[in-house]
């Protein structure tokens, strides 16, 4: 298996075999799950992750928490404002191996025009030659956001006191990723 620090090359993201998810606290009693069905990203790197970089471009509309309501409500100005801020993205300010198995990922993440440093840490799942003979690398993370941070500011008050929706948000990102010849 290759490890962390042999990494080279460029790798685009098998979305297909990916997954760029959230976390929400919904009426302050439960948590909502979501992901974006449509996303796109290529990291490259030499041995020793020296100039390493990372882009990531999900498409906003895609969003699916499993309610066509709840989606379509999320699409709006009240939060991602697809129609006007059609793209979320990832670029990586600083890429560094925090030990064998742990990539600290230091970036810009622009939401609806906002943009704000966030750092990710990514557990290394390792590396494999797929059936096709690719090889593929695997990376399992998540972060914690505000989304008021980001202009995602809507919310309504709950009879009982609290609020219907965190402001905390997790980020859970699982990326399988193909290196290009």
């Amino acid at each position: 298996m290759t490890t962390l620090q042999q990494l080279d090359g460029t790798y685009t993201i098998d979305a297909t075999h990916s997954r760029m998810g959230f976390v929400a606290r919904h009426a302050m009693v439960t948590k909502v799950r979501g992901s974006f069905d449509g996303f796109s990203g290529e990291a490259s790197t030499a041995p020793g992750l020296a100039d390493a970089r990372i882009a990531v471009s999900i498409d906003a509309a895609s969003i699916d928490t499993r309610n066509a309501d709840r989606d379509g409500h999320l699409r709006t100005g009240d939060f991602f404002d697809a129609e006007s801020y059609p793209t979320i993205t990832f670029v990586s300010t600083d890429v560094e191996a925090v030990d064998e198995d742990t990539l600290r990922v230091a970036g810009d993440l622009t939401i609806k025009g906002e943009t704000r440093p966030v750092t990710i840490d990514f557990e290394y799942a390792g590396s494999a030659t797929d059936p096709y003979g690719q090889q593929r690398v695997g990376f399992e993370g998540k972060a914690e956001i505000n989304r008021k941070d980001f202009g995602l500011t809507y919310n309504a008050v709950l009879e009982t006191g609290g609020v219907l929706i965190s402001d905390k948000i997790t980020l859970e990102i699982e990326i399988s990723a193909v290196k290009g010849a």
